[in-house]
């Protein structure tokens, strides 16, 4: 039994060093994996719809360049409020703001004119 906890242990361990290690993105690769997501077709932007883009957008969030971190959690941010059976109306009005912030954020820095 003490083998095997203190397995469970090391490998715990070494999952947690493993995604501390998790490499960050670029500007530019940050834009290229969004584009990616971006591009699929969700379907409606009901709820459905924006489940399916925070779950792909949530792994690109962890690792994304600092330029984008912020608008990808504001998009998060949104979309998890919009999800939820009962949304707070009054904080989703004012996620709202930062949500079309990110996407002016995502035009700058993905689709330079």
């Amino acid at each position: 039994m003490k083998k095997l906890t203190t397995a469970l242990l090391a490998a715990g361990l070494l999952a947690s060093a493993s995604a501390c290690a998790s490499p960050k993105l670029t500007t530019a690769e940050t834009c290229d994996r969004i584009n990616v997501v971006v591009s699929s077709p969700t379907g409606s932007m009901g709820k459905t719809g924006m489940t399916k883009l925070a779950n792909a957008i949530r792994p690109i969030e962890a690792v994304s360049s600092d330029d984008l971190k912020p608008a990808l959690q504001a998009i998060l941010n949104y979309a998890d409020e919009s999800v939820k059976e009962h949304p707070d109306s009054t904080k989703l009005e004012g996620l709202k703001a930062d949500y079309q912030n990110a996407g002016q954020t995502y035009s700058k820095f993905c689709n330079p004119s």
